[in-house]
């Protein structure tokens, strides 16, 4: 399968006929006989092939001017893998519009940020995806309308303006478009006997899809094992925490099933709902592919017993940049728990409170600026710590230095290598669970060391980086790999 750029209409037919669920979201099967438009792995009879054609984005598939599959929901599918493993514009691009910009800023806002012109921009996307940035945001409006009609007791009106549309009448009109049926018949499709939503104001339960397989023990070990008191927590089978969101605040609780996350998100503004998904897709590296990974992993002979054992490892990442950045200068030369104790503290005197009726978190994360704002003298840190952390918040605070999903990563690499305090290792931890950079890799790390040692490899960081060079580009999977070689509580789910 290529990329998206230029569909091979070979393999695409090859992989909607074997109906393989792996390449959901890769790409969309659109039916010219039947106007809609399927998932690779629509369960329906697949169409013959001259009926066929491909579209690299659902966005591209409605502005063509088919509808979604009722069967199989194509707009629900996972992400395309493209957005995390790449760093170049339209891939930064797409992670903006799934954090909403193109809603709370327009094109304007999104060339802004991505330093292009809006020209430059929309040229980009409507060469690899067919579509433009307000084509792809309108698919994603469509997609949290259907999630609030199905899963909330709103009225459409409120459901319109949650969802980022300027007048129900647009609404209307484009869930008539997208899905075939009015907003009230999409509600009314629900089961006999099933109603939406569970009662609680501004709370929802969703499913989040993955690639299969999943491996959720260092996935939701890890989150649980480094879990800030007050901001996260392990509950009933569940990992929970508070989100900082664009127009609130929010509390989610993720919770691994066999074939899909259960997400019960909490909100203040439910206008927030589209980046809360996209942030916890990204904190649970969902919309990876994990065949292609342990595909390129099994090539080492000394690797592959560990992607055999454990199949589908995920790189636990973050729902927030500024904060894991803080966060791995606290964890410097430090255990875990240790990290946690100055974390702790920092929420505590900084982070903003909040209620949780469901559980014990009580505050969200401090931001940049709350933290800028404090006391250096008042931080239990040796004080060239206390130097590299407080240069670090004033950078994020005053905006000279951006760790956002819109980051180009050789550039945030070299501005926090400038910082004082800032290693290799900081750097591509950094790299590896904030920037969401696949190839980024820790050959310093005690626990890498030690278990390459076992395994045969070399343990010498500058031997190992050169062994390492066959990994690419998923040297960031390669680490939970061995990682999960230690009897560390990171390593496994919590009970």
């Amino acid at each position: 399968m290529q990329t998206a750029t230029h569909l091979d209409r070979e393999h695409c037919v090859r992989a909607v006929q074997s109906k393989d669920a792996r390449f959901d979201g890769w790409f969309y099967t659109a039916v010219l006989t039947t106007g809609i438009y399927c998932r690779p792995s629509c369960p329906v009879v697949p169409p013959k092939p001259g009926n066929m054609t491909f579209y690299p984005s659902a966005a591209a598939c409605q502005q063509a001017g088919f509808r979604a599959c009722k069967r199989c929901r194509p707009d629900t599918s996972p992400g395309s893998p493209e957005w995390n493993r790449r760093a170049d514009l339209v891939a930064r691009a797409m992670r903006l519009i799934a954090d909403g910009v193109v809603d709370r800023e327009g094109v304007p806002g999104l060339a802004a940020r991505l330093g292009y012109s809006t020209r430059q921009v929309e040229r980009q996307l409507l060469a690899e995806l067919g579509a433009g940035p307000l084509a792809l945001a309108r698919a994603q409006r469509a997609q949290t309308a259907r999630l609030l009609i199905e899963t909330t007791e709103l009225p459409m009106a409120e459901i319109a303006f949650a969802a980022g549309f300027s007048s129900i009448r647009t609404f209307n009109d484009t869930v008539r478009e997208v899905f075939a049926l009015s907003p009230s018949a999409l509600r009314d499709r629900l089961p006999r006997g099933r109603t939406p939503g569970d009662g609680t104001p501004g709370t929802l339960s969703l499913r989040l899809p993955f690639r299969a397989p999943l491996n959720p023990s260092n996935l939701f070990g890890h989150l649980a094992a480094t879990a800030v008191p007050g901001v996260e927590e392990w509950r009933d089978g569940a990992y929970r925490r508070t989100l900082r969101l664009p127009y609130g605040h929010g509390i989610v609780a993720l919770a691994p099933r066999p074939d899909h996350i259960a997400c019960r998100l909490t909100l203040s503004d439910l206008r927030d709902l589209a980046v809360a998904i996209s942030r916890c897709r990204r904190l649970l590296d969902l919309d990876a592919d994990p065949v292609a990974v342990d595909d390129g992993l099994r090539a080492d002979p000394l690797l592959a017993p560990l992607v055999d054992e454990g199949p589908g490892r995920r790189v636990p990442r973050t729902v927030d940049e500024a904060e894991f950045a803080v966060r791995a200068v606290l964890g410097q030369q430090v255990s875990t728990a240790a990290a946690r104790t100055h974390a702790a503290r920092l929420v505590a005197a900084h982070g903003k409170p909040l209620d949780d009726p469901e559980g014990g978190l009580t505050h969200l994360f401090p931001s940049p600026e709350a933290l800028a704002a404090a006391d250096p003298e008042g931080l239990a840190m040796p004080r060239t710590r206390r130097t590299t952390f407080t240069t670090l918040v004033r950078r994020l605070a005053d905006g000279t230095l951006h760790l956002g999903v819109e980051s180009d990563w050789a550039e945030a690499r070299a501005r926090l290598l400038d910082l004082p305090g800032f290693g290799p290792w900081t750097v591509d931890v950094i790299a590896m669970r904030a920037l969401g950079d696949p190839d980024a890799f820790l050959p310093t790390d005690l626990g890498i060391r030690r278990a390459a040692g076992a395994l045969g490899l070399p343990s010498t960081p500058a031997a190992l980086t050169a062994r390492a060079e066959a990994w690419r580009p998923w040297r960031a999977y390669a680490v939970q790999y061995l990682w999960a070689t230690d009897n560390h509580p990171i390593n496994f789910l919590p009970v």
